[in-house]
């Protein structure tokens, strides 16, 4: 009930953050999240702070909100949030880790679902076709990234 995609960039790791870190971007990078906006008076990562994203599953639909909370936010190094559920609880968790390699940063981004009894039924049902969905989605959005990390002076 997890995965993971690793992309290198030629881009440092504080300014691979910052464009993911950032999370109005999302719809910009990824192909289901298509807004996303800060509450509670937040206006950037810091753990603790919550936002919600538009999602269109599977980018077809259905469409909805979610409710996530930053979990970690280490610039240059680390940003992770989790996605709320029924009654708030977790019902997954995605992160990016920023890795210095060679000449820019091996990104890595990786979901875990919450084990519930759900969640694994869920998963033994649908986990093989929606794991495909995810990892080709994962690697999607490290390309859209990476092709705008890498042009220099380029912020978004």
């Amino acid at each position: 009930m997890r995965d993971s995609v690793t992309i290198h960039m030629a881009a440092s790791p504080e300014r691979v953050w910052m464009l993911v870190s950032d999370i109005t971007n999302t719809g910009k990078f990824s192909p289901e999240t298509f807004e996303a906006e800060w509450l509670d008076g937040a206006t950037g990562s810091a753990v603790g702070a919550r936002f919600r994203g538009h999602v269109r599953r599977n980018g077809r639909g259905p469409v909805y909100w979610t409710q996530c909370k930053v979990t970690a936010s280490d610039p240059g190094r680390e940003f992770a949030f989790a996605v709320g559920g029924p009654g708030g609880r977790t019902v997954n968790s995605w992160r990016y880790r920023f890795e210095p390699s060679g000449d820019g940063t091996d990104v890595t981004e990786s979901f875990e679902l919450t084990d519930t009894p759900i969640l694994r039924l869920y998963w033994r049902l649908a986990g093989k076709a929606r794991g495909r969905t995810n990892a080709k989605g994962m690697r999607t959005t490290l390309e859209r990234i990476k092709a705008v990390a890498e042009v220099p002076g380029q912020t978004e």
